[in-house]
């Protein structure tokens, strides 16, 4: 077993916008010692923050990792996080960062609570069943209120938050906090230490109640998660030690029984350390988390591989970043066994063997070259060509499949064209590697127009990514207006044979189905295929082929081109010629089918709907709701935070651009919004037919 594996912690930093994620990460890497001076990210000075555009605008758009030690009863941890983006353009970083760690520490506002992307980044991790800690910051601000934020916590997210403290003051007066399980308060030193030092002192006089209240229901909550506790506890609760207490509280937040609660305000230093102590006492190892599973491609049988530097090696490829000097650097999480430089490994997608040339562990965007890398660790590799993100790496003779990470489509594209036309070639290598690093970027060409158009999950990620083209790509892009990915849908099932001839000299082409092409079964995206041939109508070997027609085909819908989501085909019969027919044959056929059979399925536009929340002082709530209503938006419901008033709904995309500046204008730079995709819903006929004639350029009945 690899030495010290039980004192690693593979941790990430997940929250809301603004939330104050990367200030904390910037306050642990001050007081683990990798940095000697705390970066600010209002100065544009944080060390996770390098990018240029985070740097100017303040916020975090790339994932970046760091390992750091941590020193707690004696014993060092080693603590490997990744701080992540809040923005929902950039949801993508979180979902792939989620999909490699161990364990998450979720920040909330003390003011503005569990907020829109907090419940997004929440789901994420309980898909990807991360335990997790809150650390509720910003205590300091005006309007703070932590039991209201646990409240929030649990009536929100569904979860069950256990406060392990609770704070010394609040708003200008927060000094501190009380540690429920030790029952004594910390003060941090408001001096040049910058929040190096703090001391205990006793529990002031009006909180003891609050505290015993709270200590309660502590001991409650963890109790009830182990049976063999809550004996120990009913016979006699003095006989349990803070230690055990301690080791139950662990099992439960493991077992996502209980998410602990602490809290602090890290931009004035106060709590991090306590944060840290409770990153090592709390959250899973890679022990803790156990074997990895995963499908054998030869036998197509479930294997599993432990945490331990024995095993094959096996590991994730979770991010592909392009380095101005050292090139393709692939991120990867090895779960097994030990990455050695200058290995041969394979690639379990390609199937094809490539040697790793170099092993960087990684702080923000700096490289430390390593020679090995063990079980349980987290590291970037510089030598792979054929990569992409989701990738397994394992040993070359024992090959396993882990599963993939998922990502959400983007729902907004804008056209671009280089300005010179020098700039053409670098264009395409610019676009093709920013793909490459970002799942959720993608370029087609437009196959009536030859447009180039580059598709995204909202304008701030276009944007970036075209500050990106100009400044590490140098390529200058006249850019069009953005436009929706629309889709289209089938709404009723029709019967259709197709006979597919093709005479030439020598040997022909011929194909013959019959299928019914209709709408998908609920909730099924994609193709939904089905064969009821039964004896040799069609051979057997030509029935793939029929699928893979359909499935092509699905790219382009019968009323303007758009992607068709999902669609159910049932192939009932056909015929074959012995010397025509071949694979090709039926693929062909498969194609001609879907064009002919969607057409008469009554086809239906399909537009994105968003989810929008828009925080306004209540004197603008009224212009609020009826700018939204002329946006065919729904309101779903308003609730009140802070001193103002929170809208929630749903509205079209195609009726947001620019919603941010007319907000602005509306409330007098007062409000705010944030917005994430919810739906595709069908569009009203009106609006579908002008899409369709701009679109298409022809008049539509």
């Amino acid at each position: 077993m690899s030495p010290g594996l039980q004192h690693t912690r593979n941790i990430g930093i997940m929250a809301h916008i603004d939330a104050g994620k990367t200030t904390t990460t910037e306050r642990i890497l001050f007081y683990t010692g990798i940095t000697h001076r705390i970066g600010e990210v209002h100065d544009g000075a944080a060390a996770m923050d390098w990018m240029i555009q985070e740097q100017e605008r303040g916020i975090t758009i790339t994932s970046a990792a760091t390992t750091t030690f941590w020193k707690n009863n004696d014993q060092e941890y080693k603590i490997n996080i990744i701080d992540t983006p809040g923005h929902v353009d950039f949801t993508v970083e979180v979902e792939r960062s989620l999909r490699v760690l161990d364990g998450a520490v979720a920040i909330f506002c003390a003011v503005g609570g569990v907020e829109p992307q907090s419940e997004t980044v929440w789901r994420q991790a309980d898909k990807y069943k991360v335990p997790r800690l809150a650390f509720v910051n910003k205590m300091d601000r005006v309007g703070a209120d932590f039991f209201r934020v646990v409240q929030e916590i649990r009536d929100k997210l569904k979860a069950n938050p256990v406060p392990l403290q609770i704070p010394f003051g609040s708003e200008e007066n927060f000094r501190g906090i009380v540690d429920l399980i030790e029952r004594r308060a910390i003060v941090w030193k408001e001096d040049e230490t910058l929040g190096m030092k703090y001391e205990y002192c006793d529990i002031p006089e009006d909180l003891v109640e609050t505290v015993e209240e709270w200590r309660e229901k502590l001991v409650e909550a963890v109790c009830v998660s182990d049976d063999d506790l809550l004996n120990k506890f009913l016979e006699d609760r003095h006989s349990i030690s803070v230690d055990e207490f301690m080791s139950y509280t662990r099992r439960a937040t493991i077992n996502m029984d209980i998410v602990p609660v602490l809290c602090g305000s890290a931009f004035k230093n106060k709590g991090i350390q306590r944060l840290l102590d409770a990153i090592s006492n709390l959250l899973p190892s890679p022990l803790d988390i156990g074997a990895v599973r995963g499908i054998d491609p030869k036998t197509e049988k479930e294997v599993t591989r432990e945490p331990d530097e024995n095993e094959p090696l096996t590991g994730l490829v979770f991010k592909i970043a392009t380095d101005p000097f050292v090139g393709r650097l692939a991120y990867m999480r090895i779960y097994s066994g030990k990455l050695l430089e200058g290995v041969m490994v394979l690639n379990n997608r390609t199937g094809k063997k490539e040697r790793i040339t170099r092993i960087y562990q990684m702080h923000a965007n700096k490289q430390h070259p390593k020679k090995e890398i063990s079980a349980g660790d987290i590291c970037a590799v510089v030598g792979l060509k054929e990569l992409a993100t989701g990738d397994t790496i394992t040993t070359v003779n024992k090959p396993m499949i882990l599963e993939s990470i998922e990502f959400p489509e983007p729902v907004i594209g804008v056209a671009i064209e280089p300005k010179t036309q020098a700039d053409i070639d670098k264009l395409g290598m610019a676009l093709h590697k920013l793909a490459e690093e970002d799942p959720t970027f993608q370029v087609r060409t437009d196959p009536d127009s030859g447009q180039t158009l580059i598709n995204g999950m909202g304008e701030l990620h276009l944007e970036i990514l075209l500050d990106r083209l100009k400044r590490e790509f140098k390529v200058e892009c006249n850019v069009g207006a953005p436009q929706v990915n629309y889709k289209e849908a089938l709404t009723t099932e029709v019967h259709h044979r197709e006979v597919f001839k093709k005479q030439t000299g020598g040997r022909g082409k011929f194909a013959d189905i019959e299928v019914y092409v209709g709408p998908a079964e609920d909730d099924i995206k994609g193709l939904q295929f089905i064969s009821e041939i039964r004896g040799g109508n069609i051979p057997r070997e030509y029935i793939p082929s029929v699928e893979k027609g359909f499935a092509n085909a699905m790219f382009n819908g019968p009323l303007a081109g758009f992607p068709v989501e999902s669609l159910k085909v049932r192939l009932v019969d056909g015929s074959y010629h012995t010397v025509d027919s071949d694979q090709l044959s039926f693929e062909i056929a498969a194609r001609h089918a879907f064009k002919k059979a969607a057409a008469k399925a009554r086809p239906i536009m399909m537009e994105p709907i968003m989810s929008v929340e828009v925080v306004t002082p209540e004197e603008y709530m009224g212009d609020v709701i009826s700018d939204l209503n002329k946006r065919r938006g729904q309101v779903e419901g308003m609730d009140s935070k802070a001193g103002a008033r929170v809208i929630k709904a749903r509205v079209p995309l195609a009726e947001q651009f620019g919603y941010v500046t007319v907000l602005r204008t509306l409330s007098s730079g007062r409000a705010s919004s944030t917005m994430e995709f919810s739906h595709y819903e069908p569009m009203p006929d009106e609006l579908a037919r002008e899409v369709l004639e701009k679109v298409t350029g022809k008049s539509m009945i």
